[in-house]
């Protein structure tokens, strides 16, 4: 059911559309007074409209005084400038302190930290305070919140449950004192938890239990406790009473708009709790002070026995419909009734039938009481208008415009339109509902007339079609007929679509809709498939080129299935050949992206993977653009070593070309071809690549290529170090043979914790069974789902034999022993620290054989170890080693500047964890002094000796190095020694190289790139002497092992910069020729087309002297480049000047009025003649003295063609021009070459501007004249029309 209930809206609509007409009016005046005013003598004007302006106000129009509507204009300004109330601030801040017992997550330096960090993210997202934690010095946690006060509650309460080690505490009160803890809907609970921050239970009514069970923190608890206690001793001083009294006579003690009941309670100081008449419950509960309560309940008792004494009934029949009017809104009239004549109304419930209406009072009332229950029940009355039901919104109007000129007059009057049916109810007071009944049934047959409706039937698939795309071309028939059409929702499934409006314009958007339905029954519809991975890039991004598809061809429809359904359909709707040509179109697209989506993989070694980016990106980028394909590398972190080229299969191959010319120019890496049977290659790859995979690890990480398969080839690119790639191919062609013959493969499983002992420390175990047996023994990588599985891959013979060697080495690992071994104290913090990473070392490399050292703290030197037997042994003998290690460990100095220090690291430490791997020591670098060149250290005071004896003290050795340049070795004494030599290698050395000074910046490069280039190529500083000292001297400064390199390098490219000096040299020979100014255009030619032909022919630069310059020669030209080139254009240019001199000029008289044929549509026609004649042609410019004069320049024979044939044209066109001519002596002259009078513009008479005495126009700077809003201005009569 819809209902609309519109009521009056006052005065200030009518004067906001009383306003809207007379702007509306004032605009049309002006606009037809500008077009008298701009019309001319076209215009039928008569003569006194020309000569008599209007009147000011006849143009504007004061705008009309209505009192109602500027009511609330009068406000005088000052209403701005009322004090405001100053505003309290809204966020507050509170600080909270969680001591370090109670704290949650008291590690900080592990996972707590994290976790804290997380949960206060949670609770400032949750509630919107912003929280900061600190750590006190007593390890207690301070947390300042700050935000709204609800929001900082509630955070408070989060921090408490979240953060808090939780106690819980019960309190026991009387059960029926439990409601007054809980509050109204539970308010006064949930107030006590957030001020508290505890949780507090209290057990359900139907719960024996009085038991309040109260968690959170310690303080929290105490106080949340006292706060129930203290509420149960309130309850316990108040008492409770009920009060029996018949429902009949609650009326009389509650008395008119609960008045009485409200004095009793005031005067009391006690509740009462009166049921409310829906609610079937007689007795009336008291609460309070027991004197008072007392009090209360005396006089209650008192008014019902005086009442139930005194009051009689009388029954009355009221129709059911009349009973809401007699209850009046919010039961209104029924309190009214009470107070006028002290009687109680008692109505029957809404669901019951009965009619009957009960009156209680004193008799002598009840009259007069009946008689303003029948007055209010016949007050309103309820009637019916007939109206079909599809012109209820056409009755309503828009936005209910319609409804709202009838509710505005009739404000008490409620319409109600049914959906479905073919009435309106109306109700309200008699006379209203009967005006309004005339006026809606006049709107009904006015409807009726002149409006129509018409249903079709079009199959539902249609219907989106038809409403077109946000609804273009449902909307377009709409406004084109004046019609409104009422399709279905899709979820109905109907085929009916109704047209309402117009008779006129029904009938003709009916035809127009069954015409697009009947066009879309011809259409053919076509399912193109094309692979879901293609669908994004052929919409495009943001929908760009399905778009561009769609305004290609506008009659289809093209729809992508939804990216959740994997679908590769594609539907195309539309007229058969425009289907077929989007069809075509696509199909050709989808070549194109299939034919770019090649891909193929590239494996490269990883430490060339920056080179092959270059430095900012700049190698890839330049192959990505050259070869048009798109490159994508690994990430840093990632062990991957594959490059992926994408694109068309020519650019990809190119692509992998230059990658692998950058890696061979980079390392010493060989590339072998083997020839191998292609239908070996699946079997020599292996499962998931898992064989050749372990043939490529086990050669040092070599790349294994096999041709694509199905091409047919036999070779197989081995690429690497030369070492490795011979390794791999015995290995490769040794497989091949074995496969050959006969191949064999057996899987096996072991745990893979036993997978690094059974391999042994550098594949020495794998190895020595390899080696005995013959067979291939493949672990799992790292990325391979089954980790247990193990595949020997040989002859039958050799498989068996290595699978019962693997079967009893993993037989005794499944042997779990425990073992004991003495470890000296001192040695265990070495094994334990860095969270246990050597134990974890020694577990992964020996079949995760558990290790547990003793707590810290007892002097224990008892080790355990448990796991299988033999990786028990093992283990002991490492822990040994490392002891032997530990026990022999020495410390020496090594000796290097400060300054040498970064570099000596590497990058990110690099160089200096290599030597650590390398040589399995400890190296510790001292800390960085900040100004090595004037640091003073002061005098060690040792044991007790006073060392401010200047006579005993020693100096410092000059020569002793400095505490800052001493890097400390630990480890093995000859490893320690190793390690030393190795860092000193490290240091850089510096070798200076001559350079002639004029050729640095030229070293240098454009923004350095050169030097930058030499720099990061061979892994050195080069250093370039300031201009201003004029030096020969280059400085490079890196490892001795790359100094040479890079020298050579350096002397390489100034080699070629000399080189190119000379050349430089060679080209700016200059070579000046001497040609007559007049003829520099025609050496130039059109566009510079001369002049750059023979730029480009002979490679010279050719200047022509400045017009504006006069110090300069103007018939010197100069040719700029090697001397033969500058001697071959020069003659050119003479050879040029001399064909110009034989040419002769001619004027020829051409009538002016065949110029335009003759040049022709962009000058095209003209161009021809002078192509076809080789003559150049020019017409007079506008205004010359002889318009005919036209000048003809070439050789002569040419020039006298070229005149005959422009004079043979000028005598063809000239014909059609007189003929031209004479026609338009007979056809009528154009209305505007007659005389126009100037237009005076827009003039009124009696402006308010003329009112004066002078006649000057408004003072625009005047606030007076030109008032500003919320300025006020002295009072004072304008000429503007009537001031409101």
């Amino acid at each position: 059911m819809r209902r609309v209930g519109m009521r009056g809206r006052g005065w200030g609509v009518h004067g906001a559309v009383g306003i809207l007409q007379v702007f509306l009016q004032t605009a049309l005046k002006v606009v037809c007074v500008l077009l008298r005013t701009s019309a001319g003598p076209v215009a039928t004007l008569n003569s006194e409209e020309e000569s008599d302006p209007p009147t000011y106000k006849d143009a504007f129009p004061p705008l009309p005084e209505k009192a109602a509507c500027l009511e609330g204009a009068q406000e005088p300004a000052g209403a701005w400038s009322s004090k405001i109330r100053p505003i309290k601030a809204s966020v507050i801040t509170q600080v909270f302190h969680v001591p370090l017992e109670e704290r949650r997550y008291k590690d900080m330096n592990q996972f707590g930290e994290g976790e804290q960090a997380k949960i206060c993210l949670e609770i400032m997202q949750r509630t919107g305070a912003h929280l900061e934690l600190s750590l006190a010095k007593d390890q207690g946690l301070s947390i300042m919140v700050s935000g709204k006060l609800d929001a900082v509650m509630k955070a408070r309460k989060d921090i408490v449950a979240r953060l808090q080690t939780q106690a819980s505490a019960t309190v026991a009160i009387p059960k029926e004192h439990h409601r007054f803890v809980i509050g109204k809907n539970g308010e006064k609970l949930q107030d006590l938890e957030l001020k508290t921050a505890t949780k507090i239970q209290i057990p359900r009514p139907d719960d024996p239990s009085n038991q309040i069970k109260i968690t959170g923190t310690k303080e929290g608890i105490e106080k949340a406790r006292h706060e129930v206690l203290l509420i149960s001793a309130e309850q316990d001083k108040r008492a409770v009473e009920r009060l029996e009294v018949e429902k009949a006579f609650h009326p009389f003690i509650a008395g008119p708009y609960n008045r009485l009941v409200g004095e009793i309670m005031q005067e009391t100081g006690t509740r009462i709790n009166i049921p409310p008449p829906s609610v079937n419950r007689t007795e009336i509960v008291f609460t309070g002070e027991k004197e008072q309560l007392a009090q209360a309940v005396a006089r209650i008792r008192k008014i019902y026995e005086e009442k139930k004494k005194k009051t009689t009934t009388i029954a009355v029949e009221v129709k059911k419909s009349q009973h809401k009017y007699v209850i009046g809104p919010k039961g209104n009239s029924l309190q009214e009734i009470l107070e006028r004549t002290g009687v109680s109304v008692e109505i029957p419930p809404s669901d019951s039938v009965s009619e009957t209406v009960i009156l209680r009072g004193e008799p002598e009332k009840l009259g007069q009481a009946l008689t303003e229950v029948y007055a209010k029940a016949n007050s309103f009355t309820v009637s019916s208008v007939t109206a079909p039901s599809w012109l209820h919104r056409f009755i309503i109007g828009k936005k209910g415009q319609n409804l709202a000129k009838i509710t505005q007059q009739m404000p008490k009057v409620h319409i109600e339109f049914t959906e479905g049916e073919d009435k309106i109810t109306l109700e309200g007071p008699t006379e209203d509902v009967n005006v309004a009944q005339e006026q809606i049934e006049v709107m009904v047959k006015d409807l009726i007339n002149r409006m129509d409706y018409v249903e079709i039937n079009i199959d539902h698939k249609f219907h989106r079609h038809l409403i077109g795309k946000s609804g273009a071309n449902i909307n377009r028939i709409k406004d084109q007929y004046k019609v409104s059409v009422r399709i279905p929702p899709d979820s109905e499934k109907s085929n009916l679509i109704r047209i309402e409006g117009d008779p006129q314009g029904v009938q003709q958007a009916k035809r127009e809709l069954l015409e697009l339905a009947s066009r879309m029954e011809n259409e053919r519809t076509k399912d193109l498939i094309i692979e879901q991975r293609f669908h994004r890039t052929i919409i495009g991004q943001k929908g760009e080129r399905i778009r561009e598809i769609r305004d290609k061809f506008p009659e289809v429809i093209i729809n992508f299935p939804d990216p959740a359904q994997k679908s590769d359909i594609v539907q195309l709707r539309g007229p058969k050949n425009e289907v077929e040509k989007c069809t075509k179109y696509m199909q050709k697209m989808v070549a194109d992206l299939v034919e770019n989506s090649y891909s193929i993989s590239v494996p490269i070694f990883k430490q060339f993977h920056k080179n092959i980016i270059g430095k900012g990106g700049a190698n890839i980028k330049k192959i990505r653009e050259e070869s048009n394909t798109k490159i994508d590398l690994p990430a840093e972190n990632s062990n991957s070593e594959t490059i992926v080229i994408t694109g068309k299969r020519a650019n990809c191959e190119a692509a992998r070309s230059r990658i692998l010319s950058i890696q061979k120019d980079l390392a010493n890496i060989a590339e072998v071809e083997v020839s191998i049977p292609a239908k070996l290659h699946n079997s020599l790859i292996g499962t998931k690549g898992r064989l050749i995979r372990s043939i490529m690890e086990e050669c040092g990480g070599v790349h294994i290529h096999f041709p694509v398969e199905g091409s047919g080839s036999d070779t197989v690119v081995i690429r690497g170090p030369s070492s490795d790639v011979e390794k791999a191919k015995k290995q490769l062609l040794h497989l091949a043979e074995e496969k050959q013959t006969k191949s064999f493969t057996v899987d096996m499983r072991a745990k893979p914790e036993y997978h690094k002992f059974l391999i042994g420390k550098g594949g020495g175990k794998i190895r020595k069974v390899r080696d005995s047996t013959g067979a291939r023994i493949i672990f799992p990588a790292a990325e391979d789902k089954d980790q247990d599985l193990i595949t020997i891959v040989g002859k039958e013979d050799a498989v068996r034999e290595a699978q019962r060697e693997l079967e009893a080495l993993i037989q005794n690992l499944d042997n779990v022993v425990e073992d004991h071994m003495l470890v000296d104290p001192r040695h265990h913090r070495h094994f334990v620290i860095r969270r246990g990473q050597v134990l974890r070392e020694i577990a992964e490399e020996y079949g995760g054989v558990m290790v547990s050292f003793p707590r810290s703290g007892t002097q224990s030197d008892k080790v355990t170890l448990k796991g299988a037997k033999d990786c028990v042994e093992a283990a002991k003998k490492r822990i040994q080693e490392i002891i032997e290690d530990l026990e022999a460990q020495v410390v020496i100095e090594c000796a290097i500047p400060q300054k040498f220090h970064r570099s000596v690291m590497g990058p990110k430490g690099s160089r200096i964890q290599q030597i650590t791997r390398d040589f399995n020591v400890q190296i510790k670098f001292p800390d960085r002094e900040e100004n090595p060149g004037h640091s003073v250290e002061p005098a060690v005071q040792e044991n007790g000796d006073d060392a401010g004896d200047g006579r005993e003290a020693k100096e410092a050795d000059p020569g002793s190095p400095r505490r800052c340049d001493i890097i400390v070795i630990s480890g093995r004494k000859e490893k320690c020694e190793a390690a030393k030599e190795a860092l000193e290698a490290l240091v850089p050395v510096t070798i200076e190289v001559e350079v002639p000074f004029d050729l640095h910046r030229y070293v240098i490069g454009q923004k350095g790139s050169g030097i930058r280039k030499m720099m990061d190529e061979f892994e050195v500083n080069i250093h370039v002497p300031a201009p201003e000292l004029q030096s020969d001297v280059i400085a490079i400064t890196g490892l001795a092992a790359n100094l040479d390199r890079a020298k050579a390098g350096l002397l390489e490219r100034v080699k070629e910069l000399q080189a190119e000096q000379e050349d430089r040299a060679l080209r700016s020979f200059k070579l000046s020729v001497t040609v007559d100014p007049k003829y520099h255009p025609k050496i130039i030619g059109r566009k510079g087309a001369v002049i750059t032909q023979i730029r480009l022919e002979h490679d010279v630069n050719i200047q022509f002297p400045d017009k504006d310059d006069g110090s300069q020669p103007q018939d010197q030209i100069t040719i700029t480049g090697y001397e033969k080139n500058t001697e071959a254009a020069r003659d050119a240019i003479l050879r040029i000047v001399g064909e110009l001199e034989q040419m002769v000029s001619e004027d020829v008289s051409l009538d002016h009025r065949v110029h335009a044929r003759i040049i022709g549509a962009r000058g095209k026609a003209i161009r021809k003649i002078m192509d076809e004649f080789k003559v150049d042609i020019r017409f007079p410019q506008s205004g010359a003295p002889d318009p005919n004069c036209v000048t003809v320049t070439g050789l002569p024979e040419n020039v006298e063609e070229a005149i005959d044939h422009v004079l043979n044209l000028e005598e063809e066109y000239l014909a059609d021009v007189v003929d031209s001519e004479a026609l338009q002596v007979y056809m009528k002259p154009p209305a505007h070459e007659e005389s126009k009078a100037p237009s005076k513009g827009f003039v009124v008479r009696d402006a308010p501007w003329t009112a004066s005495s002078s006649d000057k126009a408004p003072d625009m700077s005047s606030s007076e004249e030109f008032p500003s809003f919320g300025a006020q201005v002295a009072p004072k009569t304008l000429p503007w029309g009537p001031k409101r």
